[in-house]
């Protein structure tokens, strides 16, 4: 699908901090020694205990702050934005990022930490790279996040979180894709591996 305008979130979409959020759960105290899970297992092992919220929002913090270095980029990613890049598709970032984290003493801007990760990942500033500085979008709140999306004049839309979709200003003209394969139904397709997302995009 030659020249169609794409946006895709960030945080657990284009960026996976599942390794990151278990070793510093460990690290942390906040699990057992052998504990091994996801993000979302971490969230919810620590909110079903007494302060685990508080506890949960310190971890996150430094998660999406210091310690995204350690951050991987989800299998596929790379590959769909050659295609993309092939195609002259155009892409942007659109993300529901705060500047800073909550209960975070150190006050890491996330935004500019996240723009360095994508940095080093070669997803910008690179001769091959599909997306440049300009085309990476932090919002202070999903409504706003929506409404970024909808000035863009999208295609598509890739995104982690259902809510983003069901979103009562959600443009019903861009083809919504979920990133996952547990969901509920609701106006988008759920997708589970990038590789399926490309051939969603760029087979017809």
């Amino acid at each position: 699908m030659s020249g169609v305008r794409i946006g895709i979130d960030f945080d657990n979409t284009i960026i996976c901090y599942d390794k990151v959020f278990a070793a510093a759960a460990r690290q942390r105290g906040l699990v057992p020694d052998e504990w091994t899970g996801s993000k979302t297992d971490v969230r919810e092992y620590l909110r079903s205990k007494p302060g685990g919220e508080l506890a949960w929002q310190g971890l996150q913090g430094w998660v999406y702050g210091k310690g995204i270095g350690s951050a991987e980029i989800f299998p596929g990613v790379a590959d769909f934005l050659d295609a993309c890049r092939r195609s002259s598709a155009g892409v942007c970032i659109v993300s529901h990022k705060t500047r800073f984290g909550h209960q975070d003493a150190d006050r890491t801007d996330l935004r500019v930490a996240a723009r360095d990760w994508i940095r080093a990942s070669g997803l910008v500033g690179a001769d091959n790279s599909a997306l440049t500085v300009n085309d990476v979008y932090f919002e202070d709140t999903q409504a706003a996040k929506v409404e970024r999306l909808a000035s863009l004049d999208l295609d598509v839309f890739i995104d982690d979180l259902a809510d983003v979709f069901e979103q009562p200003h959600f443009p019903r003209g861009i083809k919504s894709i979920l990133f996952g394969s547990n969901a509920r139904p609701g106006p988008y397709k759920a997708i589970a591996s990038w590789a399926e997302i490309q051939h969603e995009v760029f087979a017809a």
